[in-house]
């Protein structure tokens, strides 16, 4: 039984294996960051790794338009090490998220987590929402730090592996 190394962090391409974040706004007026950084942590092969990821933001610029609302939303990629391929990739199914609360929102409106606690986590099998802005007009800004869970499969082989996770916005 080896160790699982799983890192969120920028990579450039002659880095080491590591799990980035990555962030996409398709919508003009409104703005997503996430962490640049993040380190998972180790596990072993069989366990369970959790997580935090840091704090995303969504900030919405367009003042009093109409409909004033957004869903952001939130992917994964496989999480490798080395080539890839058989006992050395971890399924999306196999990684939970959940947004939890908001830590901080400004500007009022109306703003729904996708999964409030660890109890609605969801798998990233397919794009899951991470949070909602349903109604409200004006400039906001809505914050939340959530959660990975990564169910390590008995079988795989030791080793750092990457991946990505994806905020979007629209």
């Amino acid at each position: 039984m080896g160790v699982i190394i799983i890192l969120i962090s920028p990579a450039p391409a002659d880095a080491a294996p590591a799990l980035r974040t990555f962030q996409v706004a398709l919508t003009p007026g409104v703005d997503i960051t996430v962490p640049a950084a993040v380190n998972l942590g180790a596990g072993l092969a069989g366990g369970t790794l959790t997580g935090q990821l840091g704090r995303v933001e969504v900030t919405d610029f367009r003042g009093p338009v109409n409909p004033n609302t957004w869903v952001a939303t939130v992917s994964a990629t496989l999480f490798v090490t080395g080539a890839g391929g058989a006992q050395r990739t971890i399924t999306r199914d196999r990684i939970s998220y959940w947004s939890g609360p908001p830590v901080r929102s400004t500007g009022g409106g109306t703003l729904v987590p996708g999964q409030p606690t660890a109890a609605q986590a969801v798998t990233l099998a397919v794009t899951r929402e991470a949070f909602r802005k349903t109604a409200g007009s004006g400039n906001n800004t809505v914050a939340w730090t959530p959660t990975i869970r990564v169910a390590i499969p008995s079988d795989i082989v030791a080793g750092s592996y990457r991946g990505t996770i994806t905020h979007s916005v629209a």
